[in-house]
């Protein structure tokens, strides 16, 4: 049986190293970033794949719903039957499936930001459906997020305070507009 090899063995196997080995430190640096290239590629890969994922399922739901009249119960059997099949995924709640339909219904007529959309996680999606109505304004999101690099709280504050300045400014207008007559 493999035994994990502790810290203490670990240290002492580095202490047999000559402390300057030519050119191992330019090595290591390289061979760091390029596996931290290697994992931030898969994970944008697999959440591609993700999200392109969710538009079937949604695209599935909508189209057995016109054709077959699917409602809330097959969606909830649906939910519990791919959760017992995929226990170790997540993503495949009834909620989340839901999600999913209203996802793929408010893009399918724009199959233009098909693309943009599978560009940036679950979690941003759904804030961008959630919190703005007008198509134009979350494709400037989401274009955003992809050239900012933005975090799900950043994209949220982001759009917290865009809300709270053309409030503010929906305000100074309706107050100029009745004092101004």
């Amino acid at each position: 049986m493999k035994q994990k090899r502790s810290s203490k063995n670990m240290l002492k196997s580095q202490k047999q190293l000559p402390a300057a080995v030519a050119g191992y430190d330019e090595c290591l640096h390289r061979l760091k970033t390029r596996i931290r290239s290697a994992q931030a590629k898969a994970a944008v890969s697999v959440n591609k794949e993700l999200i392109l994922l969710y538009w079937e399922v949604g695209k599935e739901i909508i189209q057995r719903q016109e054709k077959e009249g699917w409602g809330k119960s097959v969606v909830e059997r649906l939910s519990a039957d791919l959760q017992r099949e995929f226990p170790d995924m997540r993503g495949f709640s009834t909620r989340n499936i839901w999600d999913m339909r209203r996802f793929y219904e408010r893009y399918s007529s724009r199959p233009d930001l098909r693309q943009l959309v599978a560009e940036i996680p679950w979690g941003h999606n759904l804030l961008i459906l959630n919190s703005l109505q007008e198509m134009e304004v979350a494709e400037w999101y989401m274009q955003q997020t992809v050239q900012n690099g933005w975090s799900r709280a950043i994209l949220a504050h982001q759009i917290r305070t865009v809300f709270q300045s053309e409030h503010l400014v929906v305000q100074a207008f309706r107050k100029c507009d009745l004092s101004c007559s």
